[in-house]
C-alpha cells in the first residue's frame, strides 16, 4: 500500500524525548520559582552598617531579573541535551527494530534463508525476532514442499501426454496397427490423467477449508469405504476386517470419505502379492477419536516411511498398475487430517506393511451424533 512519507519513528521518539525532559524541567524550575516567591520578601529594608543611609529595595523584580536568563540558558540546555541524547537512545532502541525490518525486506525479495537470530535478554524485541524466524522456518519449507510438489506434478502430467504422443505417433507411422488395442491403451492412459487432476482439486479444497462441518462418523465411512473396496480386494486376495467403536468426528463428510478411501485403497494396492490382509479399526479415546488401518507388505525402513506422505511418493517401486494411483493418496491424506486440527501417525510394522493412525478432536457435546 502507497503512503504519504512521514518522520522516522527514531525522530518521534527523539522529540518525545527531548519533550518529556523539557517538560520536567520546566516543572522544576517553576517548582524554584514558587519556592522563591514564598520565602523571599517583595521588598527589603536594607540598613548600610558605617553609614546612616538605609532604603527599601524591590528584592523580587531583581530576583526575577537575575533568576529568567539562567532558567531559559538550563532550558535550551535540556533541549539540545534531550534532542541529542533522545537521538543515540533512540537509535540504540530501534536497532534490533531494524534489523528485523531489513530481514522483511529480504523475505519479501525472495530470500528465506536469511535468520535475524537477535542476541541478547528476552524482551518484545527478542520475542518478535525469534516469532519471526519460525516464521520463516516454515514459510521456506513450505515454499521448497510447493516447489517440488510442482515439479512432480508437472512430471507426473507430462508423463501420459507423452504417452499418449508416442502412442499416436506409432498410428500415424503405421496405419494398418489395430486400432483397438490403441484406443485401450490411450483409455487407460487418459483415466490415469483424470485421475491426477481429481486428485490434485481435492488437494486443492482441502488447502482451501472450503467445506461445511458436521457430525460424522468414522466407524460408517470405514464400512462404507471396504464395501466399495471389497471387490478390487477380492481380485487382490486381500482380507479386509472391519472393527471398532462408533467413532463420532466433526468435519467435512466427502472429505473424510475420501480420507478413509485413501488408506484403505493404498492398504490393499500396496499389499503381499497373495494372502494379503487389511485390518480397519475405530476407536474412541477421552478427548479424540481413531481410525486405524494396518495392513500387511514389504517390509519398510523408518527413513522411507517418514516420505510418504509427500505428493507423489511410494512406498514401491514407481509402477504404474491399473490401481497403483498417482502418489497423491497419502498427501491427500494428510492434508484432510491437518484442517481438521487433527494428527496423522505412520509406522512400520515388524512383519512388514504399515499402521496408520488417524486421531481427529472429538466433536463438542452439542454436535455429537
Amino acid at each position: 500500500m502507497d503512503r504519504a512519507p512521514g518522520l522516522s519513528v527514531r525522530f518521534k521518539l527523539t522529540l518525545s524525548y527531548a519533550g518529556f525532559l523539557m517538560l520536567a524541567g520546566v516543572l522544576l524550575l517553576a517548582a524554584v520559582w514558587l519556592f522563591l516567591l514564598r520565602y523571599v520578601p517583595e521588598r527589603a529594608l536594607i540598613v548600610t552598617t558605617g553609614t546612616p543611609t538605609h532604603g527599601v529595595f524591590p528584592v523580587r523584580s531583581n530576583l526575577l531579573r537575575v533568576f529568567a536568563p539562567r532558567a531559559a540558558a538550563v532550558l535550551v540546555f535540556l533541549l539540545v541535551f534531550g534532542l541529542l541524547g533522545g537521538w543515540i537512545l533512540a537509535g540504540r532502541m530501534l536497532a534490533p527494530l531494524t534489523r528485523i525490518t531489513g530481514a522483511t525486506h529480504m523475505a519479501a525479495n525472495g530470500t528465506l534463508s536469511h535468520r535475524i537470530r537477535l542476541e541478547g535478554r528476552k524482551d518484545e524485541f527478542r520475542d518478535l525476532a525469534d516469532a519471526f524466524d519460525a516464521m520463516l522456518v516454515r514459510l521456506e519449507a513450505h515454499v521448497a514442499e510447493q516447489r517440488r510438489f510442482a515439479a512432480n506434478a508437472s512430471h507426473e502430467l507430462r508423463t501420459p501426454l507423452a504417452t499418449t504422443q508416442a502412442l499416436l505417433d506409432v498410428a500415424r507411422n503405421d496405419p494398418n496397427r489395430d486400432t483397438g488395442e490403441l484406443v485401450e491403451r490411450l483409455r487407460a492412459v487418459n483415466a490415469r490423467a483424470i485421475n491426477l487432476t481429481e486428485a490434485l482439486l481435492v488437494l486443492s479444497r482441502a488447502d482451501q477449508r472450503a467445506f461445511t462441518r458436521e457430525p460424522v462418523d468414522l466407524s460408517l465411512l470405514a464400512e462404507e469405504t471396504t464395501e466399495t473396496l471389497l471387490p478390487l480386494a477380492e481380485k487382490r486376495g486381500v482380507t479386509l476386517d472391519t472393527s471398532g467403536d462408533i467413532a463420532p468426528a466433526f468435519g467435512s463428510q466427502a472429505l473424510l470419505l475420501q480420507m478413509t478411501t485413501n488408506l484403505v485403497h493404498n492398504a490393499i494396492v500396496h499389499n503381499l502379492p497373495e494372502q494379503g490382509a487389511v485390518w480397519v479399526k475405530t476407536s474412541v479415546r477421552p478427548e479424540t477419536v481413531v481410525l486405524t488401518v494396518e495392513n500387511c507388505g514389504e517390509k519398510l525402513s523408518p527413513q522411507l516411511v517418514s516420505t510418504l506422505t509427500e505428493p507423489f511418493q511410494r512406498g514401491t517401486e514407481r509402477i504404474h498398475s491399473d490401481h497403483a494411483g498417482v502418489g497423491l493418496g497419502l498427501a491427500i491424506v494428510k492434508r484432510i487430517v491437518q484442517v481438521h486440527d487433527g494428527s496423522l501417525t505412520i509406522t512400520p510394522r515388524p512383519e512388514g506393511g504399515l499402521r496408520i493412525s488417524v486421531q481427529l478432536p472429538a466433536p463438542p457435546p452439542h454436535t455429537a451424533t
